[in-house]
Formats: C-alpha cells, structure tokens, sequence
C-alpha cells in the first residue's frame, strides 16, 4: 500500500468516526428531549390524579317507580320526577345513576353499584320515587314487580330506607341525603289484617339529612301536574344559595302553605357540617 492510499484510507475513518458521533449526539439529545416530555407528562399526570383526589364526589341513585301491575293507574309522575331531578343534579355536580320501573333486582345491583363507589369523602343521595310501604318500624321502597299479600311480603320484596342508609354509614359517606316521595295510598294495603297508612318515621343516623312528602303515618295524593308536589318545589329550590337543610326546609314550607296544611313534609337532620347543593357553594 503506497503512502496516498493510506492518507485516504485515514481520512475514510476519521470522516466515518464523526459522522457515528454526531449520530450517537442527535440520538442522545432526542432520548433527553423524550424524557423531559415523558417527565413533563407524568407531571401533568400526578397534578391531575391529585386534583381528582381532593374533590369531594358526589353520587346520587335515583329510582323513579311508576308502572305497578296492582296498581289501577300508572304513577307518572314518578318516572317524570326521576328524570327532571337526575338532570338538575348533574348540572350541580352530582354523578347520578337513575333507575326506572326496577324490579327488586335491579334496586338491589342499583344499592350495590352506590355502595361499591362511596368512599370517606362522599356525600350521597337517594331519591325514591314510587309506592313506600310501612312494616314495622321500617319504610321500605317497593320494586315494580312486587307480589304484596302480606306483611311479611313487603319485609322479603321491598327494599329497605334504614337499611340503604345504614349502608351509606358503613361506608362511611360524608353526608347522607334522602328524599323520599312514597306517601301514597298504595293498591295493597288493605290486603292487610292490620295495616297503616304512609310510612314509618325514618331512622335518621349520624349526618343525615330527610326530607320525606308527607308526615309519619299520613298519605298524600297526586295532582295532575307534570311532577308531584314534592318534587316541583324542591326543583324551585334546588339551585338557590344556601345549605341542603336549607333547601329541605324551604320545600317543606312551600308545600304546607300551598296546601293549607294538607300536605306537610317531614325534614329531619343530624348533619355536623353544611352540603350545599350548588358547587359554588361546596
């Protein structure tokens, strides 16, 4: 090999060894620019996770009831109650699962799903709107395909109010809303021996608040607007400023002067701190 060709044969590696450097350099800067975008995303990420987490959910089960088979008439109302209060609620913030017409089943996989979601930050509401029975000391929301004969029947197909807000507490909600629109004069009630108009008193545990139609023992009857009685004033009521207990009590009053005392609903409350129902409010 003469002396020109080992010059080109140097500068061949020379050139070769720069054009791998600046190639390993353009690698190198692309993996860094990768991971600050990557270490940028999970910062978004995190800040996102974290802001989910410090907001307080809000969850609601709404079962609107109307098409009894005992029944001579449809409860229109119910199904029309459920929708309009499931659309108010979600515009305040409320993820709501809305059930209509359900079986027992589907009241009790309803029950379930809210159970398997609630956590210590939850603030929580049902709404039952339909035929409400009265067995013992208990109030119990029946399903549209309940066979009611007896007492007993109404323990064994109903779906209990003490027993879904007493789930609410196990699991530890952070405040627990109930309004119960069931004070009706329901087909089985006098295939009783000894029967009992309205429902119970709800049992009202630690930071509860209820509102329930009518007062313990006394039924009400339907109008012939779109929404029962009930229903109409709380939507009145439902986005003005102010506390739920306020919201409850100003529904309740409503409806009392409206009837003249025909029909006054029921609120009762043990909440240790203010729910509001608008966000802006918390």
């Amino acid at each position: 090999m003469n002396v020109r060709q080992l010059d080109i044969s140097r500068r061949s590696i020379a050139l070769a060894a720069a054009l791998i450097g600046t190639v390993s350099l353009a690698i190198g800067a692309h993996a860094a620019l990768n991971m600050r975008s990557l270490d940028a995303a999970k910062a978004v990420s995190t800040d996102q996770i974290t802001d989910t987490v410090g907001q307080t959910s809000r969850l609601a089960l709404v079962i609107g009831n109307g098409h009894y088979p005992d029944a001579s008439a449809p409860l229109t109302q119910s199904i029309n109650d459920a929708r309009a209060l499931s659309s108010s609620l979600r515009k305040n913030g409320f993820d709501v699962d809305m059930v209509e017409d359900a079986s027992k089943d589907d009241m009790v996989r309803a029950v379930n799903r809210l159970k398997s979601r609630i956590k210590r930050d939850t603030t929580v509401l049902l709404f039952f709107g339909g035929y409400g029975v009265q067995a013992g000391r208990e109030s119990y929301m029946l399903p549209v395909d309940a066979v009611i004969w007896k007492e007993s029947d109404v323990r064994r197909q109903g779906v209990s109010i003490e027993g879904v807000l007493e789930m609410m507490k196990e699991k530890g909600a952070k405040a627990k809303l109930v309004v119960v629109d069931a004070s009706r004069r329901n087909p089985y009630e006098r295939r009783f021996r000894s029967y009992s108009h309205g429902l119970a008193p709800i049992g009202t545990p630690d930071n509860a608040l209820i509102l329930s139609s009518a007062s313990p023992g006394k039924v009400v009857d339907d109008g012939k607007g779109e929404h029962s009685t009930l229903v109409t004033e709380l939507l009145n009521n439902l986005n003005a400023q102010g506390t739920a207990e306020s919201v409850f009590n100003k529904t309740r009053v409503a409806i009392a002067r409206a009837s003249e005392g025909d029909q006054v609903p029921t609120v009762s409350s043990s909440l240790l701190e203010d729910v509001h129902f608008d966000q802006a409010g918390g």
